[in-house]
C-alpha cells in the first residue's frame, strides 16, 4: 500500500468516526455541560500528545537524520511549528467563520449565513487533524497509523458534540446531524494534501510534521481549551484532558 493510500485512508477513518459520533444526536436532546467538557478536554489530549510525540519528536529525529546537528534540528521544527501555528492565524483571520463561544469573526462574516459560519469554523478545526495523519505516513516514519487511530477515537465525541451544539443554537437535528457527518470530509483532504507534500519532496518532511503539529496545538489553545472551561468544569475537562494525552501517548507506542 502506498503511502498515500494509506494516509487517504488515515483520513477517510477520521471522517467515519466523525459521522459515527453524530448518530446519537438523532435521538438525543443535548448533552450536560460536564460531560461536553470531558469529551472537549479528552479532544484537546489526544491532539496535545500527537503534536509532541507523533509529530514534533519524529521531525526532530527526521532532521537530525538528514544531517542537521541538534540545535538545527530543534530550531527547524520550531520555526515549522510557529509557521502552522501562523498558517492557522492568518485563515481565521480570511475566512468568514463563526465559533460557539466568541461568535462570528473573519473578513466579511457578515455576508454569509449563520449556518455555513459554523461549517467553516469546523472545517478549520478539523482540517490541522488531516494534515497531521498525511505528514505521518511520510517517508520512513511509523507515526500514521497510531495518528490516524488516535484521531478517529477523539473524532466519536468530537462530532456528536458539534451536531449537539448546532442544534443548542436553533438548527434543527437533521441538519446539524448532517453538518457534523460532512465536517469530517476535510480530514482526507487534508490527509492527501500533507502525504503528498512529504512524498514529494522528503526534505520537507522535518517542516511539514511541525507544521502539523503547529496547527494543532493552536486549535487546542484557540478553541478547545476555552471552550472546554467556559462552563466552570475545568477539573472534568483536565481530566479529560489527561486521559486522552495518555490514550494517544501508548498508541504511538504500540503503533510507533
Amino acid at each position: 500500500m502506498t503511502s498515500v493510500l494509506a494516509a487517504f485512508l488515515g483520513g477517510c477513518s477520521g471522517a467515519t468516526a466523525t459521522a459515527l459520533g453524530t448518530l446519537p444526536a438523532l435521538a438525543a436532546r443535548r448533552i450536560d455541560a460536564r460531560t461536553q467538557d470531558t469529551m472537549f478536554g479528552f479532544g484537546a489530549g489526544v491532539m496535545l500528545a500527537a503534536s509532541a510525540f507523533s509529530l514534533a519528536l519524529p521531525g526532530i529525529e527526521e532532521a537530525r537524520r538528514q544531517g542537521q546537528g541538534p540545535w538545527s534540528a530543534g530550531a527547524l521544527v520550531g520555526v515549522a511549528i510557529l509557521l502552522g501555528a501562523a498558517a492557522l492565524v492568518l485563515l481565521e483571520r480570511v475566512l468568514p467563520h463563526e465559533h460557539f463561544i466568541k461568535g462570528p469573526e473573519g473578513h466579511a462574516s457578515q455576508r454569509l449565513k449563520r449556518a455555513w459560519l459554523f461549517v467553516i469554523a469546523i472545517c478549520l478545526h478539523n482540517l490541522p487533524e488531516g494534515l497531521a495523519i498525511g505528514v505521518g505516513f511520510g517517508p520512513g516514519l511509523a507515526h500514521g497509523t497510531a495518528l490516524a487511530t488516535g484521531i478517529s477515537v477523539q473524532d466519536l465525541p468530537e462530532g456528536l458534540v458539534v451536531a449537539i451544539a448546532l442544534m443548542a443554537v436553533g438548527y434543527g437535528r437533521a441538519w446539524s446531524v448532517m453538518v457534523g457527518m460532512l465536517s469530517g470530509v476535510v480530514e482526507p483532504v487534508g490527509a492527501l494534501i500533507g502525504a503528498g507534500v512529504v512524498i514529494g519532496y522528503p526534505l520537507l518532511l522535518p517542516v511539514g510534521l511541525g507544521f502539523a503539529a503547529g496547527a494543532m496545538l493552536f486549535v487546542v489553545s484557540h478553541e478547545i481549551i476555552p471552550e472546554s472551561h467556559r462552563h466552570g468544569h475545568e477539573h472534568f475537562a483536565t481530566g479529560g484532558l489527561m486521559v486522552g494525552f495518555v490514550l494517544m501517548m501508548l498508541l504511538d507506542t504500540a503503533f510507533g
